[in-house]
């Protein structure tokens, strides 16, 4: 495989899962200030627009953080080239530049959403449909991996997609966590109140696994808890250690295909085995967010190697 065919793989799925997680986001978002008075809104929008990396950008246009402005600049605000909007019209661009390494049913679902999230974010995006757009781009993703899943050859465009997913999802999980700590909670007189287990609350919609994680401990919001289910658990699929170890398989499948190793397996072999080796209160003990950026930036190193060791620019 071309090593701009892989790339195109590779990125095309990376960014389906970054739209989706920022979709993911703003519902987080949009749940808390509908609870909250005018004044705290605008905090809970501020640690949206936080966690998306988009402070400087919108703070730069905005004066305020209500809500119809935070996520109209998320979604489709010309004046953000990070916005959803643009996200996936560079998923459908890989698309076409991949068309011949996935299936007709993977290209009709990304080609069909696209058209539909185009049409809805060419104009700005009101209260009342902010939950259909959200829906919309969940249910994108949702389509796509299923036409993957039941439809592609497990080769090697099959593993890259799969790569790029779960290098991506491991880096938003550990973004959102870490933004718990230093943007979420206003002062640590408030731990252990009714605002901090809204704010895990947040984050657990904001990763898909508020029933889960409710289920499996009826209904606690306890930091160490949710800290160990998002970190550690390895049915959880979105758990930095369920990513890493999905992540993994999907490089040691590449490198069987190529017969031989390079610099991402030996990376994410050594990432692997440190974090099936931590405990919570080891990761507390000496700090959840020297934990996480150590874990962002291995896991960047990690996505590098993938470029490198498979020439994606060549």
């Amino acid at each position: 495989m071309l090593g701009k065919t892989a790339n195109g793989l590779f990125w095309m799925f990376r960014y389906l899962e970054r739209a989706q997680n920022t979709a993911r986001l703003i519902d987080a978002g949009l749940r808390m200030a509908l609870t909250r008075d005018i004044d705290t809104a605008e905090d809970e929008w501020r640690s949206v627009i936080a966690t998306s990396g988009q402070k400087s950008g919108y703070e730069a246009h905005h004066g305020t953080y209500t809500g119809i402005q935070v996520w109209n600049f998320i979604l489709r605000d010309k004046d953000n080239p990070a916005n959803v909007r643009e996200m996936f019209k560079t998923v459908r661009t890989n698309a076409r530049l991949v068309r011949t390494a996935i299936s007709d049913e993977v290209w009709e679902a990304i080609n069909t959403s696209w058209m539909s999230l185009d049409k809805m974010l060419s104009r700005s995006v009101s209260q009342g449909h902010v939950g259909e757009v959200i829906r919309t781009i969940r249910r994108a993703g949702t389509l796509a991996h299923g036409a993957m899943t039941g439809s592609m050859l497990r080769d090697e465009g099959y593993h890259f997609a799969r790569a790029g997913t779960f290098l991506e999802r491991a880096d938003s999980t550990a973004r959102i966590l870490d933004m718990k700590y230093y943007l979420l909670l206003p002062s640590l007189s408030y731990v252990g109140t009714s605002l901090d287990s809204g704010q895990w609350d947040q984050i657990l919609r904001s990763v898909a696994g508020d029933r889960v994680y409710t289920w499996l401990n009826s209904g606690d919001l306890d930091a160490r808890g949710i800290v160990e289910f998002l970190v550690l658990d390895q049915r959880f699929p979105r758990s930095l250690a369920f990513c890493h170890g999905e992540l993994r398989d999907q490089l040691a499948a590449l490198a069987r295909i190529h017969g031989k190793e390079g610099n991402c397996n030996a990376i994410i072999r050594e990432a692997d085995m440190q974090i099936s080796e931590l405990t919570v209160d080891e990761i507390f003990e000496n700090g959840l967010h020297e934990f996480l950026n150590q874990f962002t930036r291995r896991n960047a190193a990690i996505g590098q190697a993938i470029a490198d060791d498979y020439r994606f620019y060549a």
